[in-house]
């Protein structure tokens, strides 16, 4: 991973600043469920992996808190996909 990322649990978002873009994941928790709704890294700063790296840290801090992850946003069950270390973290 490359980029610093922030999580900033009382906007329920992961974030990151990249070349002063500001790059996040958002998400809903209800629960013991994190249900990743959107991504977005402005076009300015994309193919540098920091979608990846955003999805990643909420992953992983869905996993050290035990919360099941819904993967609404598209880009964050490619990535599940992808990555099936993640996998026993959803019901899919």
């Amino acid at each position: 991973m490359t980029h610093h990322i922030e999580h900033e649990a009382a906007l329920s978002r992961f974030a990151t600043t990249v070349q002063d873009h500001l790059c996040v994941l958002e998400y809903e928790l209800s629960n013991d469920s994190m249900t990743i709704t959107h991504t977005r890294v402005p076009p300015e700063v994309g193919g540098k992996g920091i979608a990846a790296d955003l999805t990643k840290v909420a992953l992983d801090t869905a996993r050290l808190n035990g919360w099941r992850v819904v993967p609404q946003c598209s880009y964050a069950a490619v990535y599940i996909k992808r990555h099936p270390e993640y996998a026993d973290l959803t019901d899919a």
